[in-house]
């Protein structure tokens, strides 16, 4: 490998690190200067951080890399057919599995029927 790509895999290794080593060092900071145990000394927004995660990944997901009618016809196939799965058995696993599964089968058959 040439030495570019080893000096991009070692500074996402560190900044992989440095996204969960920095916030646990500051809580135990924040912790031991308070002397609380738990959520009482947990700041309010830290615990709003995680439901933003989930909608913005939520919302770069629906977004088709080649927008276009197929593209958006599959994406909209896959939101439901995640949603159905989820509706039904209230799981995190299957309902993901599914959509991926439903995308997939249309993008290959209106890829196919393009041909």
């Amino acid at each position: 490998m040439s030495s570019a790509l080893w000096t991009a895999v070692l500074a996402s290794a560190l900044g992989t690190l440095l996204i969960r080593l920095l916030p646990l060092l500051w809580m135990q900071r924040r912790l031991q200067r308070q002397g609380g145990d738990g959520l009482e000394a947990m700041p309010q927004w830290l615990s709003l951080l995680g439901p933003l995660m989930i909608a913005a990944l939520f919302g770069v997901s629906l977004m088709p890399v080649a927008p276009g009618a197929s593209s958006w016809f599959a994406t909209a196939i896959g939101v439901l057919a995640t949603l159905a799965v989820w509706w039904r058995k209230r799981t995190l696993g299957w309902p993901v599995a599914a959509g991926v599964a439903a995308y997939g089968v249309v993008v290959m058959l209106l890829g196919t029927a393009t041909l």
